[in-house]
């Protein structure tokens, strides 16, 4: 493998350069990363102050966490998960590397669909796997079909689902899951489910891949709905036969995750109060970009059934998301990610805005760039 084959993650130069404004005295928002502004659960801080009073921490996983993270499956899914089938990790993008390490081999293909996020086509090629693109549109929501699965030739050894999805927001109903396990099983094709925005949406509640592909590689994060992604905690759920396998792999590679953020992990499972207070911020701002974007121009917008995303043509203004990007931070202090990152191919005139920020932070970002866009979006 070509190591310059794998591209950087362009929104981190954008947020590289909205922070040495903010260090130099000027005002920044930021909307260029997938993060929530509202930090964990304040009983969840509570615990970890506990644990570091009264624990060295060390290298372990948690039974009383893993067993909580299994029943949540039941809860939300109906689904019987052992809690010797999850396997913590430091984040959902060590839960991928560990996945893609240890469940495949050099040489495989792994399939996913574009726009989608760069961790997939980056860690595939990063490890020496071969990443198969799938150009998916509006007719399918931006997602993978059953369609797309029996259309590829030869069949890859592995499809990596999101739903709701990164960038666009876009959700499987249950009958397109359903169909999309059924055609990788047909064709003994791996399914890896990324789940981490499961518990972010705006309409119908997502459903879990396990409730279809019993045997896929499901991978979840406390970063998003639990809002603590400085805390680095994921996990996956291993198929059956293949979590100490996945365990061997993750020693040497990872350890294990931080024991402080699996204790406050623990406790911010059962804030559900204090979490639906952030999804409500979350739903105040995704109808603020709805209604403000079109008003402004940017009126083909991908469906944001979930997580916190607008995923947005911008093609009437530019045929460069980057440079439109630095010039709108550099104009307006207003950071956002530039759609290359999550398509190679027509990301040039698509952006995404996360709105995981304050309402106040919202409404003052769209006020700056539809200011911004009405003079012309100046260089």
């Amino acid at each position: 493998m070509n190591p310059a084959a794998v591209e950087p993650f362009h929104a981190m130069a954008i947020s590289r350069a909205a922070h040495a404004m903010e260090s130099a005295g000027q005002s920044v928002i930021h909307m260029e990363f997938g993060q929530p502004s509202t930090g964990a659960p304040p009983a969840a801080i509570a615990a970890a102050h506990a644990s570091l009073d009264a624990d060295a921490g060390g290298y372990r996983e948690s039974p009383a966490l893993r067993a909580r993270i299994a029943a949540m499956y039941a809860e939300r899914h109906g689904v019987a998960v052992d809690p010797e089938r999850i396997v913590l990790t430091g984040g959902a993008s060590p839960a991928l590397t560990l996945a893609l390490a240890a469940l495949f081999v050099p040489g495989d293909a792994i399939a996913f669909v574009r726009p989608g996020y760069v961790a997939y086509r980056n860690g595939i090629l990063a490890l020496g796997r071969v990443p198969v693109e799938i150009a998916a549109d509006a007719s399918t929501r931006f997602q993978m079909a059953a369609r797309h699965v029996l259309a590829l030739n030869p069949a890859p050894a592995g499809i990596i689902v999101a739903s709701p999805a990164n960038p666009t927001g876009s959700m499987i109903p249950a009958a397109d899951m359903a169909a999309l396990a059924a055609a990788a099983r047909g064709r003994s094709i791996r399914i890896i489910s990324d789940e981490i925005y499961h518990g972010l949406t705006y309409g119908e509640p997502a459903h879990s891949m396990l409730e279809f592909a019993p045997d896929a590689i499901v991978i979840n994060s406390f970063s998003k709905y639990w809002s603590m992604p400085g805390w680095r905690l994921g996990w996956v759920v291993a198929p059956p036969g293949t979590a100490d396998h996945l365990r061997a792999y993750i020693g040497s590679l990872f350890l294990t995750p931080p024991s402080l953020a699996q204790a406050a992990a623990l406790v911010a499972m059962d804030e559900t109060p204090v979490l639906q207070a952030y999804h409500d911020t979350y739903r105040r701002n995704r109808a603020l970009l709805l209604a403000a974007l079109p008003a402004m121009g940017v009126t083909r917008i991908a469906p944001p059934d979930g997580a916190f995303y607008i995923w947005a043509d911008v093609g009437d203004f530019t045929n460069d998301s980057m440079d439109f990007c630095q010039r709108l931070l550099a104009d307006t202090g207003v950071a956002i990610a530039p759609g290359i990152d999550f398509d190679p191919v027509d990301g040039h005139r698509f952006v995404r805005l996360s709105f995981a920020v304050s309402t106040d932070r919202a409404a003052e970002a769209m006020a700056r760039l539809g200011a911004w866009l009405q003079k012309g979006a100046p260089a």
